[in-house]
């Protein structure tokens, strides 16, 4: 496999962390910090190489067992999260500022919900027989630096939309998750 392959391959997969960088970039707006920046990017780009790597050593195996249910998580999961956006953006009284998306469970769900087409993908690869080092680390790192990119705008729309930011972020985030969900039923 050539290197532009894995290079669009690895932009096509980011595409989903990016967005949902922004999102919760812009929801976070004047509170990002760098740590955040740093969760983010990192565990995006780790759970992307992950799965590349967990999807080529798996096989058909794994894509058997989830039996199509990873598609339904990273909705739900995404939906949740959005929801939850939507929500505190309405009734600031009922926000929780203890709530931090980069921390905890929710970065988990995020990474998982970002990063499952990048299991396909790993499949892919080892059914046609490509070593898979060189390209879970370059999906992995594409998607570290997409991430980083997409807390940076997610940073200055959010500072601009003002009040409506983090609505809005809930908005895309829901986007995100039924274009996950359609693309599996229709494709």
């Amino acid at each position: 496999m050539d290197s532009w392959a894995i290079l669009g391959i690895a932009w096509a997969l980011a595409m989903d962390a990016f967005a949902v960088a922004t999102a919760i970039a812009a929801g976070l707006a004047d509170n990002l910090t760098s740590r955040h920046t740093f969760r983010l990017s990192w565990h995006f780009g780790l759970f992307q190489s992950m799965m590349t790597l967990i999807g080529w050593f798996g096989g058909a195996g794994l894509a058997a067992l989830m039996g199509g249910i990873d598609k339904w998580l990273a909705f739900g999961l995404l939906s949740i999260l959005g929801l939850r956006m939507i929500r505190q953006s309405r009734h600031p009284e009922s926000q929780q500022r203890s709530y931090d998306p980069t921390r905890g469970w929710s970065l988990v769900g995020l990474s998982l919900a970002t990063s499952m087409d990048a299991l396909a993908v790993g499949i892919s690869l080892g059914l046609i027989g490509v070593t898979i080092w060189l390209p879970a680390g370059v999906i992995g790192l594409v998607a570290m630096v997409l991430t980083y990119m997409g807390t940076r705008i997610g940073k200055k729309a959010g500072q601009h939309l003002g009040q409506w930011a983090e609505g809005l972020g809930g908005v895309v985030l829901l986007i995100i998750g039924c274009r996950i969900l359609i693309r599996h039923l229709t494709g």
